[in-house]
């Protein structure tokens, strides 16, 4: 969420909406337009309480998307420490190969994609070591018990980080349908044009300001917030950022020194192949 652009729109939001009110006040009746404002505030209550459900169901399914992208993104980063380990132990004709791809798929994710998905681009990313994991994985022999135990357990591991990343991925994409979004700007704007009738001359202009003004804020914040969950990874606060993949980068690398794994990486530290 960019606190810039919701401030923005928040202000004129108001602007427009106050200015509306304040203009159709010029020709109210004092009393507003309702002769029964009793019976007037309960249909506007249910008005706004329709809203406020709708809306609320909806931020919902949106937060629980954005809990998916967030816990997607740990269990993948998670997953390929895991992995590292776990290559320590196959054949060691493929040791060096799977735990170099590793580190570069990670480098990837937090150089590349994390980049191309605050830009709104998580549908067309493929990380290519994924395919040289696999490539790599075909030239393993596994003969002892604990290769044999470690090649079942990095299909295993593979499973899982794919289907973490598909998880990251798929927050990324945004949850809510344009349909959605139709209908609670629909539902606002009915909200809005019955504020317009409670337009009384008989009040001060600061009270019919505040009470059109408290209205919109209400509004404009709620699909602002709704509009945050549904992109998870748009730059500004809220921003799911891969701190977990950072975080296993170090880990990796304090692993490689443990390992004595002195072979070069066949990538650079953005995560580009560097030239054979």
């Amino acid at each position: 969420m960019n606190l810039v652009l919701v401030a923005s729109l928040l202000l004129v939001a108001n602007i427009a909406a106050i200015t509306a009110m304040l203009l159709v006040r010029r020709r109210a009746p004092q009393g507003s337009r309702f002769k029964d404002g009793d019976r007037a505030s309960g249909v506007f209550g249910v008005l706004a309480g329709g809203f406020a459900i709708f809306a609320g169901f909806i931020i919902f399914l949106a937060f629980t998307a954005y809990d998916q992208s967030r816990r997607g993104a740990e269990t993948e980063a998670l997953t390929v420490v895991q992995q590292f380990e776990t290559a320590q132990l196959m054949p060691s004709s493929v040791v060096a190969p799977l735990s170099g791809a590793l580190v570069c798929y990670a480098r990837t994710v937090v150089q590349q994609e994390w980049p191309a998905m605050s830009d709104g681009q998580s549908t067309t990313l493929i990380n290519p070591w994924g395919v040289a994991l696999f490539r790599a994985l075909e030239r393993a022999t596994p003969v002892s018990a604990s290769e044999q135990a470690a090649y079942s357990k990095w299909l295993d591991q593979t499973s899982e980080r794919e289907q973490a990343r598909n998880d990251r991925l798929h927050g990324g994409e945004g949850i809510i349908p344009v349909s959605i979004w139709l209908v609670l700007f629909l539902i606002a704007g009915v909200v809005f044009v019955f504020m317009l009738f409670f337009a009384d001359r008989g009040e001060g202009v600061g009270a019919q300001a505040m009470l059109m003004g408290s209205a919109t804020t209400v509004i404009v914040l709620t699909l602002a917030a709704i509009s945050a969950l549904d992109h998870p990874y748009d730059h500004g606060p809220g921003q799911i950022k891969p701190v977990a993949m950072e975080r296993s980068l170090r880990i990796l690398d304090r692993e490689r020194a443990v390992a004595g794994s002195g072979a070069a990486l066949p990538c650079g530290a953005d995560g580009h192949p560097t030239a054979s």
